[in-house]
Formats: C-alpha cells, sequence, structure tokens
C-alpha cells in the first residue's frame, strides 16, 4: 500500500457526524426516483439536484477532515503526497485549524443535507407517494436525525388520515353493510400506512371499532344470526376494549371475520 492509499483510507471511516453510506442514501434514494419515472423527475428535479449538490459538498468536507485528521507529523512538502493542497498544510497549527472548519463545514452541510431531504419528501408527500417519504424518514431516522424523522413520519400519517377521513367520519352504531366495508378497508389502511409511532394511532383506530362491531352486531340480529361462540363481537360492541389499543389490530380483523362471515352467507352476496 502507497503513502498515499495509506492516508487516504481512514477518510472512509465513520465520522464525528454520520458514516459516508448513511450520508449518501437519501442522494442514492433521489437518483434512484429520477431514474424511475421521467415524468416526476421533470416536478422532482430541482430538489434532487438540490440534494446531490449539498451531499457532494458535505463528502469533499468529510474527505478533507479525515485526510487532516491522519496525517502523520508536518511534512515541509505536502504537496508530493499527492494531495494537491500547497506549503503550509503540514504546519502544525494550521492543520488543527483546517481539521476544525472542515468539521464544521461537515456539520452544516449535513444540516443542509437534511433540510433538502425534507424538502424532497415533502414534494414526495404532495404527490402521493407515501412509500418514499416513508423510506426517507427511515434513511434520517438511520442516521440519527430523530427529530427530522418524527417530523416526516407525523406528516405521512396527517395525510393517510386526511384521505380516509370520509368513511371514518361516517361510522356510527347504525351502518349499512357497504359503508361498513369502507370503514374496515379504511381502518386498515391506517394501520398499515401510518407509522407506528405516530401519536395515538392505535387510540384513534381503537374508538372507532364499539360502534363499527354495533353496526356489524345490529344486522346479526336483524337476521337473527347468533354470535359465534368464541367471539368477541358483543364485547368490542360494549366498549370492552376500549382500554387495550395494543390490540387494536386484533379486534379490527374479529370484526372484519364476523362482517365478512354475514356478507357470504346465501342470500346475502
Amino acid at each position: 500500500m502507497t503513502t498515499q492509499e495509506r492516508i487516504a483510507e481512514p477518510a472512509m471511516a465513520p465520522s464525528v457526524y454520520l458514516s459516508l453510506r448513511q450520508a449518501v442514501r437519501p442522494a442514492s434514494y433521489a437518483h434512484f426516483l429520477l431514474a424511475e419515472d421521467q415524468e416526476r423527475a421533470g416536478q422532482l428535479a430541482a430538489e434532487c439536484e438540490d440534494l446531490f449538490f449539498l451531499t457532494r459538498e458535505l463528502l469533499k468536507a468529510l474527505g478533507l477532515a479525515g485526510i487532516l485528521g491522519v496525517l502523520p507529523e508536518p511534512q515541509s512538502h505536502p504537496e508530493r503526497l499527492g494531495l494537491g493542497f500547497g506549503p503550509g498544510f503540514g504546519d502544525g497549527d494550521d492543520r488543527q485549524a483546517q481539521l476544525l472548519g472542515a468539521y464544521a463545514d461537515a456539520g452544516l452541510l449535513w444540516a443542509k443535507v437534511v433540510g433538502s431531504t425534507m424538502a424532497l419528501a415533502r414534494a414526495l408527500l404532495v404527490r402521493g407517494d407515501r412509500d418514499a417519504v416513508r423510506r426517507l424518514a427511515g434513511f434520517l431516522a438511520e442516521a440519527g436525525e430523530d427529530g427530522a424523522a418524527t417530523e416526516l413520519k407525523t406528516a405521512l400519517g396527517q395525510a393517510v388520515w386526511a384521505e380516509h377521513r370520509d368513511p371514518l367520519r361516517d361510522i356510527s352504531n347504525t351502518m349499512p353493510p357497504a359503508a361498513i366495508g369502507a370503514a374496515i378497508h379504511a381502518l386498515r389502511a391506517v394501520l398499515l400506512e401510518v407509522p407506528e409511532d405516530y401519536p395515538d394511532r392505535n387510540r384513534e383506530v381503537n374508538r372507532f371499532l364499539p360502534p363499527l362491531a354495533a353496526s356489524v352486531h345490529a344486522i346479526m340480529r336483524a337476521q337473527q344470526i347468533a354470535v359465534p361462540y368464541g367471539s368477541r363481537l358483543e364485547h368490542i360492541a360494549g366498549g370492552g376494549v376500549a382500554k387495550y389499543p395494543d390490540i387494536v389490530k386484533l379486534s379490527l380483523d374479529e370484526i372484519a371475520a364476523e362482517f365478512e362471515g354475514l356478507v357470504n352467507r346465501p342470500g346475502n352476496e
């Protein structure tokens, strides 16, 4: 291994901010988005190009910091190392100042990369590309940007709730079969698409279950259909699961199973 290779190699190690692999993940995904859909590329190109530029500048700052941090004793002629820096680069005090400056630049550039990633995610959210937003939020969380990731997850959750607002608003104790089916579909979509750590997601879904179960039970009574032994339908309709939001998916599945059995009975298709 040459002297230049030994010096350059540690620049790829994790910095005090993040690893290079984490730093480039938002830009890598932005490149994928542009390559995947030319129509979308025309609308998102500005956000993606900003992210590419900032990521490139960040990598340059991290690389400089890595090189400065591992240089040997001050060199009289550092340009002989092939690094392209002029005289004075090897001076101890100057090198320390450059190292601090490089890390400061890296920190500021990373903040801009996070902001650019947020802007791209919001543009994608407007387009309804929630899977892409979810992935970007995941990248930020893995890089330690929990606040930014939570902000994106919250925006994502709000978008999903807004999309299903109408069928959820119509939930009552006396719904017809079509409305029951729409409500079950909407609640399942919320549990699937709204991030699990979205504030009060399970609790909000849970509060819709008693009237939904009551509607299914009312139709069964009207058709003189007995509730199967072991079913929790009546228990849920009476509010028995109000204190157990952690099992909301199980409770919804039980309601859905009773409803599907009801609509599939001969004469109800």
